[in-house]
């Protein structure tokens, strides 16, 4: 009888025996393992990774820059993904070994800020693929050169450096930049040509670029910026007017910045300065002739002669043109004539002036046309104020309200004239300081309250023109210009006639002027003043209180007296 213990293994002794073959499998699966070379039929390599059955690899996978064609046995590094297949065979791969070599070994360099070497291999949307030497990397146009590149055949599949600026293992994604490495570099070049420049330097360099603002000059290795106002001491409206790319120019080294490493070159400094001296050869008051090159909103800038300029203030250029741009005067590159008004040599400024070499037309008008002339001319403007009137050329005169009616109200009388209407007027007064011409319209008819046209005590001769219940008015003097009111207690010396009824317009009366104020161009006039003075004039004439005679009787006699002269005249 058979031993127990030589019975059939039960399933636990199976499971357990399972495991066993298994065991180390987790391990080995998705890691990087060394195997032997066992044969290279056409285009597959068998590789034998000491498992119960050998794996195959396409022969492309042993291709790229820098790789060898394995040979019968060698030993190589490969990537099992699985042990076994559904065929039974090994799942090997090259690519995927060298990718996780590639990226344990660029994580490193990327911590260490290291630079990497790679090839540009293929172009994809965007930018370019770099092999790493198993690890694919994203190369953007942008960072192929420090200037963009037209052509990038002549750095395909070509090894050289490259900044990794970005990793995503998980991902899969590497950003690169071959554009870092140049400017690092050229940083390095950069700063020893900075150490062997000196300010005050005089160099050659060749012209690299124009921008608006200057050129770009290559001192041989090392770009200097030669700013537009240094290129000339006269005005320059772009670089290209003295520079052209290309162009060998001799410069001089201004300004070395070590911390930014930024090169200011001048060429002007190589010519003599046009200033020294401008102070004794434009002296204030002297007239020049000079040219227009820049015309502004406040100003035009004349050119004196080459590298000296000044400006002409808008205020400056025209004795009548006022508020107006400087374009609507002076042209670019005209020719005018300018006096010097004022030199800081220190700041490099020059004021010029046009008008000032001209007569001022406000004086030659002050001469030509003084107080009492009489001039015509086209109305202007009609302002609240009163009227504007060309009376020369490019000047206006005004007639202010109060001048253009003696009777009339300055709003009542500017209700006559309309603009472009031709009015004849006086001058009143010129100033030319200020730039000013009065005229005055009534002035041409004369003043009807001019000295001796009206007295106290003086018999006039009136016109009603109004009759109301408080009194009446009157028009006064041959052309019935002055008006006055006589009031009712002022119509008659006896009160019974002090009625304004008894009148009607267009009646003539006699009255006597009791005030005249010339301020106020007013006369005050009273037919009751008249009475009381012809009374008292009768009484000294014909009687008197002590001869006994009745007032009846000398009126009588007075009025007999009056009659007796009209029949004999």
């Amino acid at each position: 009888m058979s031993n127990t213990s030589t019975a059939a293994p039960s399933r636990d002794d199976f499971a357990q025996m399972l495991e066993a073959s298994l065991a180390g499998r987790d391990l080995m699966e998705g890691a990087v393992v060394q195997g032997r070379v066992t044969a290279v039929e056409n285009d597959i390599v068998v590789i034998d990774v000491g498992l119960k059955t050998e794996g195959r690899i396409s022969l492309r996978e042993f291709t790229g820059p820098g790789a060898e064609t394995p040979k019968t046995g060698d030993t190589v590094e490969v990537f099992l993904e699985r042990i076994e297949n559904a065929m039974g065979e090994a799942v090997l791969s090259r690519d995927k070994a060298r990718r996780e070599e590639a990226w344990d070994r660029l994580e490193q360099q990327f911590e260490g800020k290291e630079p990497v070497t790679g090839a540009i291999v293929g172009r994809v949307k965007g930018g370019f693929t770099v092999d790493l030497g198993g690890a694919s990397a994203f190369l953007p146009g942008s960072q192929v050169d420090i200037r963009p590149v037209r052509d990038v055949t002549p750095l395909m599949n070509k090894e050289q450096p490259f900044a990794i600026l970005k990793m995503d293992r998980p991902r899969g994604n590497i950003v690169v930049s071959r554009r870092a490495v140049l400017e690092e570099s050229r940083a390095e070049q950069r700063a020893e040509l900075v150490g062997q420049l000196g300010e005050g330097e005089v160099r050659e360099g060749v012209v690299k670029n124009i921008t608006d603002y200057g050129a770009f000059v290559d001192l041989g290795g090392i770009d200097g910026l030669l700013h537009v106002t240094d290129m000339s001491w006269s005005r320059v409206g772009h670089p290209s007017e003295v520079v052209e790319v290309g162009q060998t120019v001799q410069v001089q080294i201004i300004k070395i910045n070590k911390e930014t490493q930024r090169i200011s070159l001048g060429m002007k400094q190589l010519q003599s300065d046009p200033w020294e001296g401008v102070g004794a050869k434009y002296p204030v008051g002297a007239t020049f002739k000079g040219r227009v090159t820049n015309i502004a909103e406040y100003g035009a800038f004349v050119e004196l002669e080459p590298g000296v300029e000044g400006l002409v203030h808008v205020s400056e250029m025209s004795w009548t043109k006022k508020n107006i741009h400087p374009g609507k005067i002076v042209s670019t590159s005209q020719e005018v004539d300018v006096m010097v008004l004022d030199v800081d040599s220190e700041k490099r400024r020059v004021s010029l002036g046009i008008k000032q070499t001209q007569r001022n037309p406000w004086e030659v008008f002050a001469e030509t046309h003084p107080a009492g002339t009489e001039v015509e001319g086209e109305v202007k403007n009609i302002t609240e104020f009163g009227l504007f009137i060309g009376v020369d050329e490019d000047i206006d005169g005004m007639v202010h309200l109060s001048d253009l009616d003696w009777d009339r109200s300055g709003e009542e009388a500017i209700q006559d004239y309309k603009k472009g209407d031709m009015v004849r007027a006086k001058v009143l007064d010129v100033d030319v300081e200020k730039e000013r011409v009065s005229l005055g319209v009534k002035q041409l008819a004369g003043d009807p309250m001019e000295d001796g046209a009206y007295k106290r005590g003086q018999t006039v001769t009136c016109t009603v023109t109004e009759v109301t219940t408080g009194g009446i008015e009157v028009a006064l003097g041959p052309d019935n210009q002055v008006k006055a009111f006589i009031r009712k207690s002022d119509l008659s010396r006896d009160r019974a006639e002090q009625r304004p009824e008894r009148f009607a317009v267009g009646d003539k009366t006699d009255a006597r002027v009791t005030a005249v104020d010339k301020a106020t161009r007013k006369v005050s006039v009273s037919i009751k003043a008249l009475e009381v003075a012809e009374e008292k004039e009768a009484v000294e004439q014909y009687g008197s209180s002590d001869s006994g005679a009745s007032l009846g009787d000398i009126l009588g006699a007075a009025l007999k007296q009056q009659e007796t002269t009209k029949k004999d005249d």
